[in-house]
């Protein structure tokens, strides 16, 4: 039976990006939960993508709840298991954009520092790549930064950039409340400044080179516009 999208109508929604027989892609906003977590989310990612695709629904990766972005389904669950083991071995290519407190002093670099699963967990090898996109000084200081994770760890990006010593704007747990009210109350930011722009990987099941991309989404895109980025800083050469 074809799933129904769900009763109560939500403040969200789900932009196809790509599909075939095995994969759906999505472009996900920010505020939107993959999936339904101690919170009891009435609306998931999941749920949206289940009604999308007309049936079942494998999720073989995560967005934090506050980043937009790329976030990609398996239809089948061989494509879910060969997904998983890509996802695992580094063989899925993301990039994301950030907007950071501070300006970096080198124009990119590699941040490889280990973190932890969970809270109270050992540390693990965890890698991401940046480079510096465009920066401003007024009304102070701040990037935007194109961020590489090597590797799938939680909130790595927002925890290897804070470990740079560049936090995300927006970030309620890993950045500063001044900054963060700032760009609330001068330029109309109220997400976290974080966007999964591309992803990259072969077709589990054909090998063929598949390339998703989602567009820097309206409440992301507007700030920087106003901070004086243009939109040619974030663009792919």
């Amino acid at each position: 039976m074809t799933p129904k999208p769900p009763d109560l109508a939500p403040d969200f929604a789900l932009v196809p990006l790509y599909r075939d027989e095995s994969l759906l892609a999505v472009a996900k906003p920010s505020g939107l939960a993959v999936h339904r977590g101690e919170a009891r989310d009435p609306i998931t990612a999941v749920d949206l993508a289940r009604a999308l695709a007309g049936g079942r629904v494998f999720p073989v990766h995560r967005l934090d709840r506050a980043t937009s972005g790329v976030l990609l389904f398996a239809l089948q669950p061989e494509s879910a298991r060969l997904l998983g083991a890509a996802f695992a071995e580094g063989r899925v290519h993301k990039r994301y954009l950030a907007l950071v407190r501070g300006i970096p002093r080198e124009p990119a670099g590699l941040i490889d520092h280990p973190i932890q699963r969970r809270e109270d967990g050992p540390r693990v090898p965890a890698r991401t790549a940046w480079r510096t996109l465009a920066t401003v000084t007024a009304p102070g200081p701040y990037a935007l930064v194109e961020a590489r994770p090597e590797t799938g760890r939680r909130h790595q990006v927002r925890r290897h950039l804070k470990h740079l010593g560049h936090p995300l704007i927006g970030d309620v747990r890993y950045g500063k409340g001044d900054h963060n009210r700032l760009f609330r109350q001068s330029y109309d930011l109220h997400r976290l400044a974080l966007h999964a722009a591309t992803l990259e990987l072969r077709h589990p099941l054909t090998g063929a080179p598949v390339r998703v991309e989602a567009e820097l989404p309206a409440d992301f895109r507007a700030p920087l516009l106003r901070l004086g980025i243009p939109e040619r800083a974030w663009r792919e050469d």
